[in-house]
């Protein structure tokens, strides 16, 4: 399964809009705040999947039954461009464990590339609901080497990748290797650059909400 936000008309493609704007770009706080809103949306979204049971609630006047998620849900990010995104997950899953990998894009001079993967911080994943949530989707290297990474770790009952911009190329790539996985984005964009990058994207979503890397 595949959610495409935009596909519908809502108040996130207004978080959406400004994400991609290269002059509203220029303000980070707001670019983070963006991120984190769109994790926000797709939280909600996600919600509307997971198992729920009865409790009753105590209220001043009375006594209420209430269904609440009954699933143990790990939340985790590819940092550093996925924080204000996982935060905005966090913000809706506030009580969820919280996995974090530290990978990033290689590039090399003929134009190639290779994922570095360098630590990964998380708890065991078994029976849980898995949300891995990284910006960009653009190969789907980096979220498949992160997925092939956590297998280490427990296998859970169910698997969602969230992204806030994905290409149908990355989408394509984490399906044949993950096919139970449910993805969710913001936004399917078709095109990749030669290097790689999602046309037309948004930019280098890491770079935009904390400023750029040192060459």
């Amino acid at each position: 399964m595949v959610f495409n936000l935009s596909s519908s008309n809502s108040v996130a493609n207004q978080f959406i809009a400004e994400l991609r704007d290269n002059k509203i770009q220029q303000d980070r706080m707001r670019f983070r705040r963006n991120l984190e809103r769109v994790g926000e949306v797709l939280a909600y979204e996600i919600s509307k999947t997971l198992d729920y049971h009865s409790i009753k609630t105590e209220t001043v006047l009375g006594v209420s039954d209430m269904s609440v998620p009954s699933q143990r849900i790990v939340l985790g990010t590819i940092m550093r461009a996925g924080l204000p995104f996982h935060q905005g997950l966090l913000n809706y899953f506030d009580g969820a464990d919280n996995t974090f990998i530290s990978a990033y894009r290689r590039n090399h001079k003929d134009g190639s590339f290779e994922i570095q993967l360098d630590y990964i911080s998380t708890p065991n994943l078994d029976d849980c609901v898995l949300i891995l949530a990284d910006p960009m989707l653009a190969t789907g290297a980096s979220m498949n080497l992160a997925l092939k990474e956590l297998t280490r770790f427990g296998r859970p009952a169910a698997l969602h990748i969230a992204a806030v911009i994905a290409s149908t190329t990355g989408i394509d790539a984490v399906r044949e290797a993950h096919p139970r996985a449910r993805i969710w984005t913001g936004a399917i964009d078709e095109e990749l650059t030669a290097k790689f990058y999602i046309v037309p994207g948004l930019g280098d979503a890491g770079d935009l909400a904390y400023g750029e890397k040192t060459p």
